[in-house]
């Protein structure tokens, strides 16, 4: 899987670079993950925005990012695309996660939620 970083605003912004994250995917981005986000900013942000589509696995795969982050880390989720929007509220996750519109509003000082 294909993840790319950088540091914005004092948060780690972690990109997905795939349509899917699902069963075939899912191993491989809490790997892809760790690495990416072992030491850095305590916000990360996850972008969405090329994602598609998420199955259990995926959204599986992404809570045990979150918790790989440790309780002092905190894991944002921006720019979910309507299908993968749905499956958060659907599932309650949008009460677990913080989700943003946009990676611009996950940025934004004044739409961050504590």
């Amino acid at each position: 899987m294909s993840l790319t970083s950088t540091v914005a605003d004092g948060a780690q912004v972690v990109t997905v670079n795939a349509q899917r994250i699902d069963a075939a995917m899912a191993i491989q981005f809490k790997e892809d993950m760790r690495s990416e986000t072992e030491d850095g900013p305590e916000r990360v942000i996850l972008d969405l925005s090329n994602v598609d589509f998420i199955d259990s696995s995926g959204l599986g795969a992404i809570v045990a990012a979150m918790k790989q982050l440790g309780a002092a880390r905190k894991l944002d989720l921006a720019g979910l695309t309507p299908m993968v929007d749905k499956v958060f509220r659907l599932t309650r996750m949008d009460t677990v996660f913080n989700l943003y519109s946009t990676l611009q509003d996950a940025l934004d000082p004044e739409q961050v939620e504590n």
